[in-house]
């Protein structure tokens, strides 16, 4: 059945719904990055045995680090289910709730030295728990901004969602930074790093808000409205869309893997690389400081580029991207090196900035590429697996390359093949910007 499209929103209905995007998607990612952060900071040293070498502790905590993005698809499925069959605010509420629950348990979580082994444990469940809230908050924050946006403004507005990973970035390592500055070394690893964890109970609230306050999206609505009475949604929308369009999730996933590879190799392995003795050897407070520099210049860069992508088309922005995104991993190393906040703050920025060029028209792309009954799951399914091969090994990878060559020219490398990966796979899709999201035929 064609869906039909309904009366679009007003534009300040749109700004209010993007900027709630905003919120709601910073305050997210900022609580999935604070993992990141403890992962490389805190945790080796409170969740595993002190018997540990330093290098296998580190290991060990990226190991759980890693454990949220294994459970992201998981979390895909689930939600993108019940966002397809029964709405997206709902849905998304929801995943807010969970993952606002699942960080401040973080906070009050004992140290191995008190619980032992469960220590550990417990901090995989709960960071399984954090996997399963982002792979379904990302559907529907970005199908909330997209399907309600005007069709030559959804790169723009969609970018607004997007936003919310770099915006989150800053916010974690604001929090990190103000604990450092107000407490010793001792307070800070003693119990100090719990407070910006609290915080995320701040996510229950905007996922009750979200759930009462805010009406359902402009598409999904018009395909409920067009239902026949006696019609139910889809069955299973995740394997319809895996039966009739397996090819498009694995392009999809394949265009997501650069941008997450480098932006978790900036914003998480760099800083344990940098702090480390075998490493950098600067200040926590230095590297800190040039990864939020680095991702205060990704935000404006994604609303930049993913309005570029409404006048250009999302494949020709985001492929310039891949391919300097390729040629820069081989400078982000030897700007690290440096040891200045100048010279780090371009390498991050430099190369968050260029991720933006990808990330930026990611919500349109993605949202245009499925239709509006499989939309949650299609687009979920493929960010989310995309997140497993790209971000989630990402920290093991580098910390291993590093421990075995003792040099960074491998990992920039990795980098270029991946941006390498997205390049193709973007090309292997058609241009998406012309389709009609209440039935996915061109209106050009």
């Amino acid at each position: 059945m064609t869906d039909t499209p309904a009366v679009p929103l007003p534009r300040h209905s749109i700004a209010r719904l993007a900027l709630m995007g905003l919120a709601g998607t910073s305050i997210e990612w900022y609580d999935f990055f604070l993992y990141g952060i403890g992962a490389a900071l805190v945790f080796p040293a409170l969740y595993f045995p002190k018997s540990l070498p330093p290098a296998i502790a580190l290991l060990a905590s990226y190991s759980t680090f890693a454990v949220g993005f294994l459970a992201r698809p998981v979390g895909a499925l689930v939600f993108g289910h019940f966002g397809d069959r029964l709405g997206r605010k709902t849905t998304l509420a929801a995943a807010l709730v969970l993952m606002g629950l699942a960080t401040t348990l973080i906070a009050c979580l004992p140290s191995y030295a008190v619980i032992g082994p469960l220590a550990p444990a417990l901090l995989v469940v709960l960071r399984f728990a954090q996997g399963l809230a982002i792979g379904g908050q990302w559907g529907g924050a970005m199908l909330m901004v997209v399907e309600n946006a005007p069709a030559h403004r959804r790169g723009f507005y969609g970018s607004f969602a997007q936003a919310g990973a770099p915006t989150g970035v800053v916010l974690a390592n604001l929090a990190f930074l103000a604990v450092s500055a107000l407490t010793t070394d001792q307070e800070f690893l003693t119990w100090a790093w719990r407070l910006p964890f609290f915080l995320s109970i701040l996510l229950v609230g905007l996922g009750l808000y979200v759930h009462f306050r805010i009406e359902d999206t402009v598409a999904y609505r018009a395909l409920e409205r067009d239902r026949p009475a006696a019609a139910k949604p889809t069955r299973s929308p995740i394997l319809e869309v895996l039966r009739e369009q397996p090819r498009i999730i694995l392009l999809a996933a394949g265009s997501f893997i650069a941008t997450n590879v480098i932006f978790y190799i900036l914003i998480a392995w760099s800083v344990s690389y940098a702090t480390s003795a075998d490493g950098l050897g600067v200040s926590r407070t230095l590297i800190l400081t040039a990864v939020l520099i680095g991702s205060g210049i990704m935000s404006p860069a994604l609303l930049l580029f993913g309005a570029l992508s409404d006048r250009f088309g999302r494949r020709r922005i985001y492929m310039a991207g891949a391919a300097l995104s390729a040629l820069f991993a081989f400078a982000i190393f030897p700007l690290l090196a440096t040891r200045t906040l100048l010279g780090m703050s371009i390498a991050v920025g430099g190369a968050l900035g260029l991720t933006g060029m990808m990330y930026g028209p990611q919500a349109a792309l993605f949202g245009e590429l499925f239709s509006t009954r499989v939309r949650y799951s299609g687009a979920s399914l493929g960010y989310q697996l995309g997140a497993i091969f790209g971000g989630g090994f990402a920290p093991l990878i580098a910390t291993s390359v590093y421990a075995k060559f003792h040099s960074t020219l491998g990992i920039a490398v990795y980098l270029a093949l991946a941006s390498l990966v997205s390049l193709v796979s973007v090309a292997c899709l058609a241009e998406t910007s012309s389709v009609n999201l209440h039935g996915n035929t061109r209106t050009s």
